[in-house]
């Protein structure tokens, strides 16, 4: 079963279940899916789909974060609330350990030196790590190894 497959099962079991704030959040994943779908012209593949899930999560923390700068507590439990949500449908993340190997592997496999092969390590490790871990923090972690 693909992930987008997944999501509208989901949806029909939230429309079942009556859960408001779940189908609302799929809803718009599956709208946000089938946006991309229409102006590229392409189905989308679980990795595109996932890139998309993973956005909406940033974009969800970014607007939480906010909304409790600026004392708005409800709407930031609404933003945290869709996170879970949204979450539920990523891989399993990865531990710091499993990512240390890979990007040990991915140097060794591009043969890295210096930072300017940063891009053949972040190529590599982008379709691994994909919705299993924070690129931010990864390219941080590959900056520090070539360094």
């Amino acid at each position: 079963m693909t992930l987008l497959e997944t999501l509208k099962e989901a949806q029909k079991d939230a429309m079942r279940a009556k859960d408001k704030l779940r189908l609302g959040t799929i809803r718009m994943t599956l709208a946000a899916v089938k946006q991309r779908e229409i102006d590229e012209r392409i189905e989308l593949t679980d990795s595109d789909v996932l890139a998309i899930i993973t956005k909406m999560v940033k974009q969800r923390k970014d607007a939480a974060q906010q909304f409790t700068d600026a004392n708005r507590k409800d709407l930031a439990d609404t933003e945290y609330a869709e996170i879970v949500i949204l979450e539920s449908f990523l891989p399993q993340p990865l531990s710091a350990d499993e990512i240390n190997d890979l990007i040990s592997e991915a140097m060794a496999a591009t043969g890295a030196a210096g930072m300017q092969d940063m891009g053949k390590v972040m190529g590599v490790l982008k379709p691994q790590l994909q919705g299993r871990a924070d690129m931010g923090k990864v390219s941080g972690l590959i900056k520090a190894k070539l360094g």
